[in-house]
């Protein structure tokens, strides 16, 4: 229906929709528009974050969508943004832009597109409840780990909305309990300490944040001085909980149940439940059963590895704030270099960047390999002919198959020869052995291609600068 013109209509409140289309074929668009995003979606993925969103006012050439919440707001815009422009401009050819704001309740235009009763009175909120860290029942908040020093990628972006989500709104249905899960250095704590510090800063909860192991001796504290009661009323006052590293109690079969116990307590009082643990509930075979069903029962993120890209870009916030200038091809070198632990990544960083600052000497690709020479012989491994010609094909952007063919272009032809010279640098094969890998080449074509890449490097700086961070890729 793109392109069409309505008369001047007053829409059922007796209001002039400015657009000139009457209401009800807003709603027609609106509802169709709706209809598409949850086909392109799936149905989790819309229900999750776009069926809360309702129709506002359309004004000449923008359209108005209302959201309950400023997350929700901030998520929409940037993950739907512009599919919503597009599909309403191809609704209506005169939108140019959407507007989301927010907006408390429900609209009385859009009720009946999303279903809700139009006189429906808008809650009163509740009001605040002073704010505060439990100290004396757990472990203080590291004011490092917020929302905003979270760098969000594929991996995690799931588990970051769910953790904004519930900042925002503690206890809303179907997040609670909020259980975050993944492998070490991933990200856990650092979104239990930016939810615990967000609910702070807004002035709203108290929060008792702690480790399993610290539940634990806590508790058996309680029982050795007798204090089991005044320990559980201690933790059953709080408004939001949030125990880390929950595989700490398998095999505990007492502090488990305390647990159980102050877990049903708390979400039963409408209290917020935040468990983080290395594996999904299900897996963490050890724990009872009920307790698995209960931490499964809410809403279960996991933080999968880190890619290429988001620990580049996990690296590029960090040495942008500490000030010392980092060379691309370091970073580069350290996100091929450490690809498991986030943490043992900044760690790595903070190291180069502590070294450059106590000697006043540049960040280089030597000296990474100097300083941090410990890291690198861990992840030292053998390296193949195989990853090595994936490796250079990848950086060059060529297919893995021109390194056997028979297309001598030069585009393939020296990432192929850097591709034998790494061969004949890095793995102990002889040169009969990598010219087979190479397309039955003979060895020496191997020889030829070894003598040329080394020429190359002493006249070309910034070629044999590529050529040394894939060696040093390599060997990580």
């Amino acid at each position: 229906m793109t392109g069409f013109s309505y008369p001047d209509h007053d829409d059922d409140a007796g209001h002039t929709v400015s657009s000139g289309i009457p209401a009800e074929i807003l709603e027609m668009h609106w509802a169709r528009i709706c209809a598409r995003l949850q086909t392109e979606v799936g149905e989790v993925e819309y229900r999750t974050w776009l069926k809360q969103i309702t129709l506002g006012p359309v004004d000449e050439d923008e359209v108005t969508l209302f959201l309950p919440t400023r997350f929700l707001r901030d998520w929409v815009r940037g993950q739907y943004g512009d599919r919503l422009n597009d599909l309403w401009s191809a609704e209506i050819a005169a939108v140019r832009r959407v507007e989301l704001q927010v907006q408390r309740g429900t609209p009385a235009r859009a009720a009946s597109a999303q279903g809700v009763a139009v006189d429906a009175p808008v809650p009163e909120p509740a009001p605040p409840v002073v704010a505060e860290i439990r100290n004396d029942l757990a472990a203080p908040l590291d004011s490092r780990f917020t929302f905003d020093s979270f760098v969000v990628g594929k991996p995690n972006e799931f588990a970051y909305a769910c953790a904004r989500r519930v900042a925002e709104r503690p206890s809303s249905a179907g997040f609670n309990p909020l259980f975050l899960y993944g492998g070490v250095g991933l990200g856990k704590t650092h979104l239990m300490h930016a939810i615990g510090s967000e609910l702070v800063r807004d002035g709203r909860v108290s929060v008792a944040y702690m480790s399993a192991e610290k539940f634990m001796y806590r508790f058996i504290a309680a029982i050795r001085s007798q204090s089991t009661m005044q320990f559980k009323e201690q933790l059953r006052s709080v408004d939001v909980l949030m125990i880390d590293d929950l595989q700490f109690l398998i095999g505990k079969d007492n502090t488990q149940e305390e647990f159980f116990h102050t877990f049903n307590a708390l979400v039963d009082a409408g209290r917020q439940i935040v468990v983080s643990a290395d594996k999904s509930p299900s897996d963490l075979s050890g724990l009872e059963d009920r307790l698995r069903t209960r931490l499964g029962c809410g809403m279960v993120a996991d933080i999968h590895a880190t890619t290429f890209e988001l620990r580049i870009s996990i690296l590029e916030a960090k040495a942008q704030a500490s000030g010392v200038p980092v060379p691309p091809k370091v970073l580069e070198f350290l996100a091929h270099k450490i690809t498991t632990n986030v943490r043992e990544l900044e760690g790595a960083l903070n190291r180069l960047i502590a070294h450059a600052q106590m000697f006043g000497r540049p960040v280089t690709l030597e000296s990474t390999q100097e300083v941090l020479h410990d890291i690198l012989k861990a992840h030292d491994r053998r390296v193949t002919i195989e990853e090595i010609q994936r490796k250079v094909a990848e950086h060059w952007n060529i297919r893995l198959t021109d390194m056997s063919s028979a297309r001598r272009s030069q585009a393939v032809a020296r990432p192929r020869q850097v591709a034998m010279y790494l061969s004949k640098q890095l793995t102990s094969r002889s040169l009969p052995e990598i010219g087979r890998k190479f397309g039955n080449r003979d060895h020496t074509t191997v020889m030829h291609a070894v003598s040329r890449v080394t020429d190359l490097m002493q006249l070309d700086s910034a070629f044999a600068e590529d050529v040394e961070l894939l060696r040093r890729m390599l060997e990580s």
